[in-house]
């Protein structure tokens, strides 16, 4: 790309704390409403339905909805109902589909199949004119605007953000409601932390690890696939826990690592990990919103809540993955092998 242009990613990025505060500001009550239907279907079970980065959000509302409600989240493989016609037995259950487009055949397929199985259907959708949109019983529109960018950015983030909203509503939580209506200036001062520190070790790398405990995971997960899909970088997640398991056999002097470490009850086990990584000669550049004095500390803005840290932490990583993926020689906006809207069946 020529020199001194800026990408549609980098451009994407920069306008997410506005597309988030779009989507508090027009979709309040939407999200109010969706609570209150919740409270009172109750159910024992959600199951989920995406694939890609709004499966690495739906894996973060897995979290918020499990440690904040106690309710527990599964992820069904759209095959299930795309491939295996299987039966499911989901009455009284809420199924939530997370989709950018909203126009991927397997997705559509099974959120019918949940329907007619007996659940509630959640479409979280950028396009709400689309199939998924139109044959879900609710729908969040998330008013994030055209993605240009093969890498999704911004709707990813707006996604995250619109399910922590409603387990904010679900829950009646003043704190959480209060923490997402504030997300949007949290999102624009993260910006201003620069990570280019990192660059140089994960500019020569050919291999890395990307960790985070609880919501954090799935954060670490989306940041491991930006490495594949922008700066075609090998890239791993795992949480602090299990990578002290198998994959700390590939740790060698100078192997990179980004650790997501936010301020929940998950903070010292994170410590522990980054510092077990580091005896054992890993580079591990930790993101947090304090800790600065370490010269692997890489900042980012607090969210005001912890549930939503993870989220700040990501835009801010996203930054870095576009200055990442130029530096290593790729165009961020075109990978060679991916398109925008992949529609698998």
């Amino acid at each position: 790309m020529p020199d001194g242009a800026v990408t549609h990613m980098a451009a994407e990025l920069r306008e997410t704390p506005d597309a988030v505060a779009r989507l508090v500001a027009l979709e309040a009550g939407t999200l109010r409403g969706l609570g209150t239907r919740l409270r009172t279907l109750d159910p024992a079970v959600v199951v989920t339905c995406a694939r890609g980065s709004s499966d690495n959000a739906t894996a973060y509302f897995k979290y918020l909805t499990e440690i904040l409600l106690g309710v527990p989240v599964a992820s069904i493989g759209p095959s299930v109902a795309s491939l295996y016609k299987a039966p499911l037995r989901l009455k009284g259950a809420v199924v939530v589909s997370v989709s950018q487009s909203g126009q991927s055949p397997d997705i559509i397929a099974l959120q019918a199949a949940a329907r007619e199985a007996g659940a509630f259907s959640v479409a979280v959708v950028n396009q709400d004119d689309s199939p998924l949109a139109k044959t879900a019983d609710a729908v969040i529109p998330l008013h994030a605007g055209r993605e240009a960018s093969i890498a999704a950015t911004k709707s990813c983030i707006a996604s995250a953000a619109a399910l922590a909203a409603l387990v904010a509503e679900w829950r009646n939580d003043a704190a959480l409601r209060g923490a997402v209506a504030r997300l949007p200036d949290a999102l624009a001062a993260t910006l201003g932390h620069g990570w280019d520190a990192a660059l140089p070790a994960f500019g020569a790398a050919q291999s890395a690890y990307v960790l985070g405990r609880g919501p954090a995971l799935p954060v670490a997960a989306e940041a491991a696939l930006k490495l594949k899909e922008t700066c075609v970088l090998h890239a791993e997640a795992f949480s602090g826990a299990e990578v002290m398991h198998g994959p700390l056999q590939l740790l060698e002097p100078g192997f990179p690592v980004i650790a997501f470490r936010q301020a929940d009850p998950s903070r010292d086990a994170m410590a522990d990990s980054i510092g077990r990584l580091r005896a054992l000669g890993g580079r591990v550049f930790e993101v947090s919103a304090d800790g600065a004095g370490h010269a692997d500390h890489l900042g980012t803005a607090a969210a005001g809540h912890p549930a939503l840290d993870p989220l700040v932490m990501l835009l801010s990583f996203y930054a870095f993955a576009e200055s990442l993926s130029r530096a290593r020689g790729h165009d961020p906006d075109r990978p060679s092998h991916l398109r925008k809207v992949t529609e698998t069946v």
